[in-house]
């Protein structure tokens, strides 16, 4: 027996469970065991590109995978030989970004979209007899309408006729491949294909109360396995949308200018919900498994679970085309809502006396304020988390091993929040949220606040929740609200020498604050030069003060991102598309070609939506137009998951594995690739997967195999052959894993021009 333990108990447990239990099925629990899991490693590299590997997926049986590179080629593999079946030219003039199988075919119908804007259709029982050398193969199906990059492909289990693309023109268009087999390029006078489905190319938000109105350069679908009228979509803003296609408006033609239609949820993390006009955006939206959870993977930040959210719609209108939602209020292990409104992010900065009119105090019966009862024999369970509680205070104490310590936060949390009294809950949110403030990983911050909310909802009598707020919101630069705070825990708690000192720490700044902007004001401040007229150079572009990016990543928005007319630096990074070309001594430094484009704002439509002309927003159609904007609810985070980089490249993956998905995975910049407990963000395992980048990260549909690419020309196929079960599985020098995602948050700081 292993001397290892592992939270979902040992594989022969589950065999002895399958000799009592004859029903149950225990196939899913051990595609993806822990044990199993920890002991992964490198079983084979598949050869047969000469160019980044962009894209891999399995058919529906495993049997085979599909790869597109950079060398516009799609290969087939066989999973049993993992040997290269087929290799053929597609005729793309530009990378692949995505390729599929179309299911319910036998496997003979493949797609493929890339960066020439274009969808190709091919039939691969033509190569039936053929070597992997013969690639002599026509597509069967070319689509030409998008104006841009085609960056993800998405089918439907149980249909074999269409398929849908979705591009950074702010298009979703839908193929049919019963109607037609090619159509006109985009932007020719009589190109009108009716094949939108989703027209965004005016729907970006900056902000969740803001009406979309900006151009949304879609990098992201997918549509749920369990229920397929469900699609999910990402882009160029921090929110991913889902729509139910039945309500959705008739195909059109992208002649014809829409609103961008109404969507079931908005998901995205409360934090980032409010980020204005940043380097923000999705690079990856998934359904899990069972289709109830959604994971989203974002551009300079971090990975993100939600729920889908249950809901009813009703329509309204005799042509069925405006509906209405209502969502049921989801709760979290810890008893939070999921589902927040603008005006609830704003509270997290907003000192209040009072929660919702209550004053919350701490519970001294056996019963948790969610209404689940405490276990009778939940002693061997409290004794276990008082532990826990305890190396996350001495972590606090001693000023080391923050990481640890928030990890034995999570423990207890988020395996036994609702087994635990309010009491230990409480101090256990207080720790951690001190720990985040002190390891200050990218929105650790803003974490810091949200467990200071949920304690002050325990306990709304106790300083150390608002003395905690003061400092995570002073390090966010609300200086004001800080000192709210600061003075209310001072008020609870006059002797405590820590909390008097962050008053007077406060104090201090806002009066020298204030002190330089009267100076200013007396002595006259410096203008600026004019922005009219005045052409930007690149290093003004490539390197502008921090403080007008994103590299500021817990401060407060910049004034001079509420400029419509501000000129625009547009960035987009391609790999090489050959083998060799482009390498370096520098294992870390990406190379490829560099497309940079400026423009103003205002003009930023024109490049989006050619056919269209000009965008406006569907509020703002019309200079008369005077209706109000109401603005919509987002679903909120319930797991982050934390230690990868997610900056260099705009297809990063981040996925669930397995069939009951219990666990997740991501590439990173690092060329490592991360796995994550789904439930409690606990990292599992780390492994080295690339030269460079690992973009691409796809589970085996039934057995406990992975296969991952990046910048490298291969495929690494994963597979649980490792005699011993470790956390990570890398070169010696590299075995620190705090130290390897300290550097990796170092990264996420900084914005994307200082990167490349």
């Amino acid at each position: 027996m292993e001397s290892v333990g592992f939270h979902d108990g040992n594989i022969t447990d589950l065999i002895d469970k399958r000799t009592l239990h004859v029903r149950q099925d225990i196939r899913p629990s051990l595609q993806m065991h822990s044990s199993l899991i920890r002991r992964l490693s490198q079983e084979r590299e598949l050869e047969g590109h000469v160019g980044c590997v962009n894209a891999v997926a399995w058919n529906s049986k495993g049997s085979l995978l599909i790869s597109g590179s950079d060398d516009t080629r799609v290969n087939i593999y066989s999973y049993s030989s993992r040997k290269l079946l087929h290799s053929f030219e597609t005729g793309h003039s530009a990378n692949i970004f995505c390729t599929k199988f179309v299911p319910e075919t036998s496997d003979e119908l493949v797609v493929s979209g890339a960066g020439d804007a274009e969808v190709r259709l091919f039939n691969l029982s033509r190569l039936r007899g053929r070597g992997p050398d013969e690639s002599d193969i026509s597509p069967s199906a070319v689509f030409q309408c998008h104006s841009r990059r085609v960056k993800k492909l998405a089918v439907e289990v149980g249909n074999p006729n269409v398929v849908w693309s979705a591009s950074e023109d702010g298009t979703l268009r839908q193929h049919d491949f019963r109607e037609a087999s090619s159509c006109p390029p985009a932007g020719l006078a009589h190109q009108e294909c009716r094949n939108v489905l989703l027209d965004l190319r005016c729907g970006a938000k900056r902000s969740l109360a803001d009406p979309p109105k900006q151009p949304l350069a879609l990098k992201s679908c997918d549509i749920s396995s369990v229920r397929p009228h469900l699609l999910l979509v990402g882009g160029s803003d921090a929110f991913a949308r889902l729509y139910d296609r039945r309500m959705l408006p008739p195909l059109s033609s992208c002649q014809k200018k829409l609103s961008p239609p109404s969507c079931v949820n908005y998901f995205c993390p409360m934090h980032l919900s409010d980020r204005g006009r940043s380097s923000l955006h999705l690079t990856h939206v998934t359904f899990s498994p069972n289709g109830e959870e959604v994971l989203l993977s974002y551009s300079g930040e971090h990975v993100y679970l939600m729920d889908v959210g249950i809901f009813t719609s009703f329509y309204r209108g005799p042509k069925r085309t405006m509906y209405e939602l209502t969502c049921c209020v989801i709760f979290a292990a810890g008893g939070s809502a999921m589902q927040y409104t603008p005006a609830d992010a704003s509270k997290l900065m907003t000192f209040t006396p009072i929660l919702n009119g209550v004053e919350l105090q701490s519970s001294k019966t056996g019963v948790l304020r969610n209404g689940f009862p405490l276990k009778s024999n939940f002693s061997a369970t409290l004794d276990k988390c008082r532990k826990l509680v305890q190396i996350a205070e001495k972590s606090l104490l001693e000023n080391t091993d923050y990481y640890y310590g928030i990890e034995a936060c999570n423990d207890v949390l988020d395996c036994h929040g609702r087994e635990i009294g309010p009491m230990l809950m409480h101090e256990c949110l207080c720790i951690r949220a001190a720990l985040l403030l002190k390891r200050k990983w990218k929105n650790d911050a803003f974490m810091a606040l949200r467990d200071c909310h949920r304690a002050r909802r325990i306990n709304a009598s106790s300083f150390r929740p608002l003395h905690i707020q003061s400092e995570a919101l002073f390090q966010l630069g609300k200086h004001k609200e800080a000192l709210e705070y600061a003075m209310a825990a001072h008020s609870m708690a006059p002797s405590d020498s820590e909390v008097a000192e962050t008053l007077e720490d406060i104090k201090k700044h806002l009066a020298s604050a204030e002190a330089e902007k009267n100076s200013k004001a007396n002595d006259g401040a410096p203008k600026s030069e004019p922005r009219a007229g005045r052409a930007l150079s690149l290093s003004d572009i490539l390197y502008r003060s921090e403080a007008n990016s994103d590299a500021s990543q817990d401060g407060p928005r910049s004034d001079r991102e509420d400029s419509d007319y501000e000129e625009e630096l547009e960035l987009d990074f391609e790999t090489s598309g050959s083998g060799d070309e482009g390498r370096d001594v520098e294992a870390n430094v990406l190379h490829g070609s560099l497309n940079l484009r400026i423009h103003r704002r205002g003009d930023s439509a024109t490049e989006t939506g050619r056919a269209n002309g000009s965008c406006k927003s569907p509020t703002s159609s019309s200079q008369n137009d005077k209706t109000t904007y109401l603005p919509e609810a987002a679903i909120d985070m319930k797991q982050r998951y934390v230690g990868h980089c997610n900056v260099g490249t705009d297809i990063k993956q981040a996925s669930f594995l397995g069939q009951r998905g219990e666990y997740v995975a991501s590439g990173s910049d690092d060329g490592k690739w991360f796995i994550w407990e789904k439930k409690t963000g606990r990292l599992i395992k780390i492994l080295v997967g690339d030269d460079a980048v690992v973009n691409c990260v796809q589970c085996h549909p039934v057995d406990c195999v992975v296969a991952t690419s990046g910048i490298d020309n291969t495929i690494k196929i994963w597979s649980p052959t490792s005699p011993v079960p470790s956390i990570m599985a890398a070169e010696p020098e590299t075995n620190n894993v705090v130290d390897m995602m300290e550097s990796n948050q170092r990264k996420l700081c900084r914005n994307r021009e200082m990167i490349l």
